[in-house]
């Protein structure tokens, strides 16, 4: 095969009386042989690499070893794809855009070309993740939170301004538009994209890596994309390609529909539970089978959403009819949705009927099986069937940490006025939230029928519960308005609060005072119900110790009755006007319902809401900024400051220094998320991050969340580790962000500790067990590591993002060989760690690890390198991935 495959296999074809060039496969099969049975979101990869063949990034061998994947359904081999964009959300963009800036500084520090920092494929950055809900339960919640919202963060979306002006190809979606992974789904994303090069239009698969976990969800519409690190998003941007092992693909077949009452969140809370079982880390998931051909694009949406939750790098669904449907619905255009088909066709790209490619392995699901569920009480793969809750909450309240073993008595407590009191299992949090979710109308529509009966009945929301609804996008809103269904849902309280990310993300906002006061008095287990996809501890609020995934109409249901303790599937929820008990059956709607209310979903609403998208509010539009190339840094700033991550760097990487002599900062357990080791969610003013930002003149009601401050480094290093929940086990029985500074015995926050083992110039370790890092695509979850001076993970396993985020920072993984755990090693969190010989590191070696105990005895541990390819070794000898591209820039 000669090195003109990519020319060899250039074809055209025709759509609206346009022609288009593409990159053929069914072309290049003929020197490749037949691939007609790979799974298609390999097609995808391999178009991509047949596009930029290069002969150095991408070679003949490589598209030789993914078209001969079928042979074993696996193939070891690294690859370089090329996203055909990026998408973030402001978390993420905000540090982002500080890295570029601050990566203009390096470059002009060692004299090289500062335009060279600029975005080569689209950027666009949508600001969903900054609205709280302060404000709820009344007409005016939405606009006192958006007002809040701008006051709180005017500072970082005047950087955010600066940024698209200074940067090429980057666009920014304002506030109160929508979530991003909604906007992706009904409005960015194209299926398939168009572009003119030299004077031909070249048509090719739309993909992108996203620095949010749940940039997934747009492999429903069968767009290739996942979420990635924001350094490595920044990387791609910059023209870096994706470095990634081909995938092994496992093959989820459905068949069946959903029975009467079954919800879409239902069918995702039992695929998630499947597939964690079933073990997907670092492979794709495509779907399957007949049961698609009456699966709504909106559902296949929602189980894409949480390809995190079950592991998966993408789970994703083919091109078909439905998709088709659903680009029109959301007032996509006939001219692409016509090249959509055509291109997805002429690809063998499309599903058709009986389709059975290859896959790694299989499993299947007869979606008729899928019982009503919810998933917690700190997991999204622990799926609770509705009725067994009351149990799983009994059991998660035993296993409290430091738990009296007593029973709990309701708290006496008096709110505007009334008394009344506050029961152990109370639902405090009931909120419909989360691009998961919201973009699914029958779901949303659902939760408004249940209220609409809900009210007729004259049922209440009970008076502890904060309800809110927080949609992805301004459509619902259009929605739910032409079904007459938005007065009910006020009624009970889910008036809306903000088109953004809010509860899901742990943007609640603080519970009424008398409630916070009861639930610390009675030292009370409370729960909180939300139609979101994460519910790990300390998440959703730090008072609350419970929290449970469910569909909308679930989340109204638990705000009536109010209580963790009530079996939804056999007791009342409340009494009517009568005082007769009314039961879930006697509010739930019939699917007829469902269906007549989902069918007033019109393009029109998506055309009106998506036409100025980029737009914003009169706020938005007032904030001005200068223009200029490179950022104006103020010293006083609590939100933005410039990055110390390229001060002492040279435009030569020096020999990586092998470890001597490194403490361990902690010793941790399973499943440790992203969420454990950088908080997204609320400042507590005797944090190390709440002490400086109070001695910078910053009160505590300005302090906003860490999440918005990750554009501040002292502020994101203060925050590392500083979760209420992480439980070190250097220091038994305590919980939140303490550990030792060895030798000595003193429990001292661990900021302090590590700026303590700075001074003395020791380098750090952390020990873990299996999952370490899993949840978000968190990058400050390795930056803030980097920052406390942490040289080496060493861990059970690793979730696929944060084992790329810590190489792409320098900092080294590796993971413990089977069968050995710290607890088999009896390790106290005293030991000494030395390793050796990291000039010669080579991808997947096995690396001696010498540890020297308290009573000097040594034992040395044959650990795995869990650097796995060579590009990511590169990156590692650079210092990180950011040192290699600004040094590749000055080359």
């Amino acid at each position: 095969m000669s090195s003109t495959l990519r020319e060899a296999s250039k074809d055209t074809l025709q759509a609206k009386d346009k022609t288009y060039h593409y990159y053929s496969l069914p072309l290049a099969a003929k020197s490749l042989g037949d691939i007609a049975r790979l799974p298609k979101s390999l097609k995808v990869l391999l178009e991509n690499l047949l596009r930029w063949q290069d002969g150095e990034s991408v070679t003949d061998e490589d598209i030789q070893a993914l078209a001969g994947w079928l042979k074993n359904a696996h193939a070891d081999r690294e690859i370089a794809w090329r996203p055909a964009r990026v998408l973030m959300q402001d978390f993420t963009g905000v540090p982002a855009v500080v890295d570029l800036a601050a990566m203009r500084e390096a470059v002009k520090r060692l004299g090289g070309d500062t335009s060279k920092v600029n975005p080569l494929s689209p950027v666009d950055l949508v600001i969903d993740h900054s609205v709280t809900v302060d404000h709820f339960g009344d007409d005016d919640a939405f606009e006192e939170n958006v007002r809040l919202e701008m006051e709180r963060n005017h500072e970082r979306y005047m950087f955010l301004k600066w940024g698209k002006q200074a940067f090429s190809r980057f666009s920014v979606v304002p506030p109160g538009t929508g979530i991003c992974h909604q906007v992706n789904l009904e409005y960015l994303g194209k299926a398939v994209w168009s572009e003119l090069q030299d004077g031909e239009w070249i048509a090719y698969p739309d993909s992108l890596v996203g620095t949010d976990s749940h940039t997934t969800m747009i492999n429903g519409l069968g767009v290739l994309g996942w979420g990635v690190g924001g350094i490595e998003a920044e990387a791609a941007m910059l023209g870096q390609p994706v470095s990634m092992l081909i995938p092994d693909v496992v093959g989820f077949k459905l068949t069946g529909k959903l029975r009467e009452g079954i919800t879409a969140t239902d069918l995702v809370l039992t695929v998630t539970q499947m597939l964690r079982k079933h073990g997907v880390v670092g492979k794709f998931v495509e779907f399957y089978g007949d049961g698609l051909d009456s699966l709504p694009l909106a559902d296949r949406a929602t189980i894409a959403n949480m390809s995190p939750e079950y592991g998966a790098t993408c789970g994703f669904f083919p091109i078909d009819a439905i998709t088709l449907e659903y680009m029109r619905l959301s007032g996509r255009s006939d001219d692409l949705v016509e090249l959509v088909e055509a291109y997805a066709k002429a690809q063998g790209m499309w599903r058709n009927p009986g389709d059975e490619p290859v896959f790694t392995s299989t499993l299947e699901l007869d979606m008729g099986d899928v019982e009503a569920s919810l998933a917690g009480p700190k997991r999204p793969q622990d799926r609770v069937a509705l009725g067994d809750v009351p149990k799983a909450f009994a059991a998660s309240a035993e296993l409290e940490l430091n738990t009296a073993q007593r029973d709990r008595q309701p708290v006496d407590y008096t709110m505007n006025g009334q008394p009344y009191q506050l029961p152990d299992g109370a639902v405090v949090i009931a909120a419909i939230t989360s691009c998961t979710n919201t973009s699914n109308p029958s779901v949303l529509m659902a939760a408004g029928l249940l209220a609409k009966k809900a009210v007729t009945l004259g049922l209440k929301r009970q008076p502890w519960v904060k309800a809110s609804l927080a949609p992805g996008s301004k459509v619902v809103s259009d929605y739910l308005a032409q079904a007459k269904l938005t007065p009910y849902l006020d009624e009970l309280g889910f008036n809306l609060v903000g088109y953004g990310c809010t509860t899901c993300i742990g943007n609640s906002g603080p519970l009424p005072e008398p409630i916070e006061t009861a639930i610390k008095k009675g030292d009370l287990t409370v729960g909180a119900v939300l139609s979101g996809n994460r519910n790990f501890e300390g998440r959703i609020h730090p008072l609350v110790k419970t929290n449970w995934l469910a569909s909308p109409p679930l989340v109204v249901a638990y705000a009536l009755a109010g209580n963790m303790n009530i079996n939804l599937a056999t007791d009342p929820l409340g009494y009517d006007r009568k005082g007769d008990p009314v039961y879930l059956k006697d509010i739930w709607p019939s699917a007829q319902e469902i269906a007549r209310a989902v069918e007033l979903v019109s393009s029109d609403m998506f055309r009106k809401e998506y036409a100025e998208v980029f737009e914003g509010t009169d706020e938005w539009k007032s904030i001005q900024v200068e223009s200029s190339d490179t950022y104006g840094w103020q010293s006083d700033s609590t939100y933005i400051r410039l990055s110390p991550f390229f001060d002492e760097m040279q435009a030569q990487p020096a020999p990586v220094k092998d470890i001597h002599g490194a403490r361990i900062l902690a010793m941790l357990g399973d499943s440790v998320t992203t969420d454990h080791i950088s908080p997204a969610g609320s400042i507590k003013p005797d944090s190390p991050a709440g002490r400086y930002l109070q001695n910078h003149g910053v009160e505590r009601k300005d302090f906003n969340s860490y999440g918005s401050r990750r554009g501040n480094h002292e502020v994101m290093i203060r925050g590392t580790f500083a979760n209420i929940r992480i439980r070190n086990e250097m220091l038994p029985g305590v919980e939140g962000g303490m550990t030792r500074h060895l030798p000595g015995t003193e429990a001292m926050s661990i900021y302090d500790a590590a700026m303590l083992y700075q001074q003395e110039k020791t380098p750090l370790a952390v020990i873990a067990g299996k999952e370490y890092g899993s949840g978000s695509s968190r990058d400050w979850a390795a930056k803030g590591p980097r920052l406390l001076g942490i040289r080496v993970v060493i861990a059970e396993s690793f979730e696929r993002i944060h084992r790329s985020n810590l190489i792409g920072m320098g900092i080294l993984p590796l993971e413990f060989p089977q069968g050995v755990t710290r607890k088999t090693l009896g390790l106290t969190g005293e030991e000494v760690i030395d390793i050796a010989d990291l000039q010669n590191l080579r991808p997947g070696a096995t690396i001696p690890v010498t540890l020297t105990r308290s009573d000097g005895s040594k034992e040395t541990v044959p650990c795995r390198c869990r650097i796995d390819t060579a590009t990511e070794l590169t990156y590692y000898q650079n210092d990180g991935i950011l040192h290699y591209v600004i040094r590749n820039m000055l080359n």
